[in-house]
């Protein structure tokens, strides 16, 4: 079960089905899917959302191999302005998108770290893996801040064609240290 996560300014929802139509509105923009993996489909499809909820992320939810939230502000929690999950699997655990208007002012870094607890300390997992591109320059930056390091480099296929892309990883020694550091 993924349970709703708070931090100073942020709401973190479970995912529902009844948010797709809200995340079709603001989920087709090129900013957010170019470094996203090339299963995104482009152009985006009018239904993307609901089939994506439907067909992966609700029965992923529910198998218990993924835990997906809906990023909200406290001050408008009912108004969706991100996403943010997590994974089971060896090489990509979390991934998320922040629309554009909501870009550096920290309120990623903050659903990560809520994130990044609840993976290690409610789950109890011992690692957490990323894939991104190097391209993206933004996404790496939060990595750097929350404490990850490079692990190996790679070409991947995203949304905007084959790049070059890293592994992150946080093992949850070193996710502990970076908590008692801040």
């Amino acid at each position: 079960m993924t349970p709703t996560l708070e931090t100073e300014r942020l709401l973190l929802r479970p995912l529902q089905l009844e948010d797709a139509e809200q995340v079709q509105r603001l989920f087709p923009q090129w900013e957010i899917v170019q470094y996203l993996n090339a299963r995104v489909p482009w152009p985006y499809p009018p239904d993307g959302v609901r089939t994506f909820y439907l067909e992966q992320s609700l029965p992923a939810v529910e198998r218990g191999d993924e835990w997906n939230w809906t990023i909200r502000l406290k001050t408008s929690p009912d108004q969706i302005i991100g996403n943010i999950c997590l994974c089971r699997g060896e090489e990509n655990n979390r991934g998320f998108w922040l629309a554009p208007e909501y870009h550096n002012r920290g309120l990623m870094t903050e659903a990560v770290i809520a994130v990044n607890d609840f993976w290690f300390d409610v789950l109890g997992f011992p690692v957490l893996r990323v894939p991104k591109a190097v391209a993206n320059v933004t996404s790496r930056r939060i990595s750097e801040k929350t404490g990850m390091r490079v692990i190996a480099a790679e070409e991947r296929n995203f949304v905007c064609g084959r790049l070059p892309s890293e592994i992150w990883e946080l093992t949850a020694d070193e996710w502990h240290a970076f908590r008692r550091s801040l």
